[in-house]
Formats: C-alpha cells, sequence, structure tokens
C-alpha cells in the first residue's frame, strides 16, 4: 500500500481529470443528444432520418473506433484540438447517441393531448417541444439518465489510450514505476472508479427524488 500511499497526489490528478471528462462530455451529450431526439420526432421528414441515421450508427460503432475517427481523423482536415478537448468530443458524440433515445422515450411518454393543446393556442412545433414536452420528459427520465452517465464515467478509461491524462493513465503511470506494487495500486484504481460512481449514483438518486416531489 505504500506505493498508492505515497503517491496520491497522482490519483487525486488522474481521477481529477477523469470527473473533469465525464462532467464535460455529459453537458454535450445531452445539448447534442437533445437536438438528436427533437430531430426525430420532428415532422420534417429528412431530420427524422438524420437523427434516426446518427443513432443508429452510432450506437452500433465502438468507442474505440469513435477515438480514433476523433484523434485522427479529425487532424488530417486540419482540425487540431488538445488531447483532452479531442477525448471530450469522442465521448461527447458516442454518449449523444444513448442520450437521445432516452430523452426520445421521454417525449413519447408525455401525453399526445398537451402537445395538440399547445398547438392548438399557436404554438410552434419546437416552442412546444421546449416549453411543454422536453421539461416533463426529463422529469420522466432521471433514472435511464443516471445510467447512461455513470456508462460514461466508466468510458473515459478508453482516453487513456489516447495521450489524455486520467484514471487509468495515472495507474499505468505507477505501475511502471512500482513494479512490485501491481496489486495494491489496480485496486486502489478501481475503488476509484468505484467511489465516483456511487457519488453519481447517490446525486441522480437525489435528483429523482427532488423530481418526484415537484411533481
Amino acid at each position: 500500500m505504500d506505493a498508492v500511499l505515497d503517491n496520491l497526489d497522482v490519483f487525486v490528478e488522474g481521477f481529477t481529470s477523469t470527473v473533469s471528462l465525464t462532467l464535460l462530455a455529459a453537458v454535450g451529450a445531452l445539448l447534442l443528444g437533445t437536438l438528436i431526439a427533437a430531430m426525430r420526432v420532428s415532422p420534417v421528414p429528412p431530420l427524422r432520418w438524420a437523427g434516426a441515421a446518427y443513432v443508429h450508427l452510432v450506437r452500433n460503432t465502438p468507442l474505440t473506433v469513435v477515438f480514433f475517427l476523433v484523434f485522427f481523423g479529425l487532424p488530417e482536415v486540419d482540425v487540431k484540438l488538445p488531447f483532452f478537448r479531442f477525448a471530450v468530443l469522442a465521448l461527447s458524440l458516442y454518449t449523444a447517441a444513448f442520450v437521445a433515445e432516452a430523452v426520445r422515450s421521454g417525449i413519447n411518454s408525455v401525453a399526445a393531448g398537451q402537445a395538440e393543446a399547445s398547438r392548438s393556442i399557436g404554438m410552434t412545433f419546437f416552442q412546444t417541444l421546449r416549453l411543454v414536452v422536453l421539461p416533463q420528459a426529463f422529469a420522466n427520465i432521471v433514472p435511464p439518465l443516471a445510467s447512461i452517465f455513470i456508462a460514461l464515467l466508466k468510458n473515459t478509461s478508453i482516453a487513456s489510450a489516447f495521450f489524455t491524462f486520467e484514471g487509468i493513465q495515472a495507474m499505468n503511470r505507477l505501475i511502471a514505476a512500482n513494479g512490485d506494487a501491481v496489486i495494491a495500486i489496480i485496486l486502489a484504481a478501481a475503488a476509484g472508479y468505484l467511489a465516483l460512481a456511487l457519488l453519481a449514483s447517490a446525486a441522480f438518486g437525489q435528483l429523482e427524488r427532488v423530481v418526484r416531489v415537484g411533481r
């Protein structure tokens, strides 16, 4: 355990980066996923087709492939960003497909009569979606969003293979320097991910209770 205790600062730095990756990618995925969900329920056929194509393509593509496309494909078209931002982008693009399906299911759970009533008083489709449907939809999908974002937290570990320092990179660095304490270092890294996942689960549980009371 000395190798772990003596290098806690490395773990703290790594898992701080993991939290930052998770939060930034979660925001990006939520925004993009909501837009794609709106496209999927749009009355405009080309928007529905584009939204469906994105979801089916990304959900059936391994996350590692998405990372390769972002890290090595975007520089080919002269998009140059720090590795950390590339990792955020890759995670956001991938997770958005799952968020979109969760949001779409939430939209479908809202009574159709509410949208019809909104349109009857002159609201447009996007006004109805933004002001009437989406607030109720998000209240209905807190549990699936929790699962998606906890999976996102774990998926950040893939960024370690793409030049991004985070929890797994911290673990690998310590293993390279302390070959006699491999098991302790791996267990410490696993404990770090477990603690973050439990905190995220507790936060979403509290959010779900608040939403339930608000309704």
